[in-house]
């Protein structure tokens, strides 16, 4: 009865050991892999949660408009996007060729993706309902955007954040104001005595302005241009502005926002029919300036310089 006692408390003895071990050993290795993983990646933390993502990723696919401009600007490019910049940005073409299109900016293609093996996707608050398949491809990183989006600059510097880019992305910033800077003394005082208005007209929302809180009503209160009364607020965008009130879009300066495609050509030139199109004092004075929306719609830096450069051209080397 003893030795049976003895060789029974032995051999809890034993197996309360080699568990010990056992464990000692899992947690050694738990501790070596998450040191491993800690070196190997970077845990962000976004909108739907957090996102361990290599420290140099290699291959990036970019889902959104802003994040390709904005990731080309970081001098990232990505292997494959689903909006390609060159296309509104001729300048660009170099930088785009080898890019591969992925789908339009609300249904990628997700097969094409997934053989593209991307090691990190960029992607916005707008996909958010695929980002579960999104994940199961590669790390991805879900940047909020809600409407109005964050100002330009506060979307350039989260970005930077992900891709480990902040220095570079405190230099475009640096190299915008001074670009703001050099404007403002070719303009001189004309920019304290003339009224600059943004507008456009769309076949489902008509007559739009564009207010304070838009990208170029950004760009345009940095360089304190004096905007028409009705543009002065703090709004985004003014949709479906009566005829009766398209007052509210003149000034001595009109750029008029111009949307590529045959149905967008033909609700412009309507437009331009109409009377009091042609009473518009911008108008009279032959200082209206079609400007391509696709740039002058978008958040990156690299669509806000394009806007500058329209600047540049209209309002100082134009007589």
């Amino acid at each position: 009865m003893f030795l049976r006692r003895l060789n029974h408390i032995l051999f809890l003895g034993f197996l309360t050991l080699t568990l010990i071990s056992a464990c000692s050993k899992d947690i050694s290795h738990r501790v070596t892999s998450v040191k491993q993983l800690a070196a190997e990646c970077l845990v962000v933390q976004h909108m739907l949660g957090e996102t361990c993502i290599p420290r140099n990723p290699h291959r990036i696919v970019t889902l959104w408009p802003n994040i390709l401009g904005n990731t080309l600007a970081l001098n990232v490019k990505p292997v494959a996007s689903t909006y390609y910049t060159a296309q509104i940005l001729p300048e660009l073409h170099d930088q785009g060729d080898g890019i591969e299109f992925v789908g339009n900016i609300t249904e990628p293609n997700l097969e094409k993706i997934l053989l593209l093996k991307p090691d990190l996707i960029l992607a916005n608050s707008k996909l958010q309902n695929i980002y579960e398949q999104l994940s199961y491809i590669a790390p991805t990183v879900i940047m909020d955007l809600p409407f109005p989006p964050p100002p330009w600059k506060q979307q350039l510097i989260e970005l930077a954040n992900v891709l480990g880019k902040k220095e570079a992305a405190n230099s475009l910033i640096d190299e915008y104001w001074q670009r703001i800077e050099k404007l403002q003394q070719a303009l001189g005082d004309r920019r304290r005595q003339m009224q600059v208005s943004v507008a456009t007209v769309s076949l489902n929302h008509g007559i739009y302005a564009y207010g304070q809180n838009h990208p170029v009503g950004r760009v345009l209160n940095d360089l304190r241009i004096q905007r028409p009364p009705a543009q002065r607020r703090d709004f985004y965008y003014l949709s479906n502005i009566s005829e009766e009130h398209l007052s509210d879009i003149d000034g001595d300066v009109l750029f008029f926002l111009y949307w590529r495609g045959k149905d967008a050509k033909e609700v412009l030139e309507k437009f331009q029919q109409k009377p009091l199109w042609r009473q518009l004092k911008a108008v009279q004075h032959n200082q209206v300036y079609f400007v391509n929306a696709a740039y002058w719609h978008e958040t990156d830096i690299l669509s806000i310089n394009a806007v500058i450069d329209d600047l540049f051209k209209y309002l100082v080397n134009t007589p």
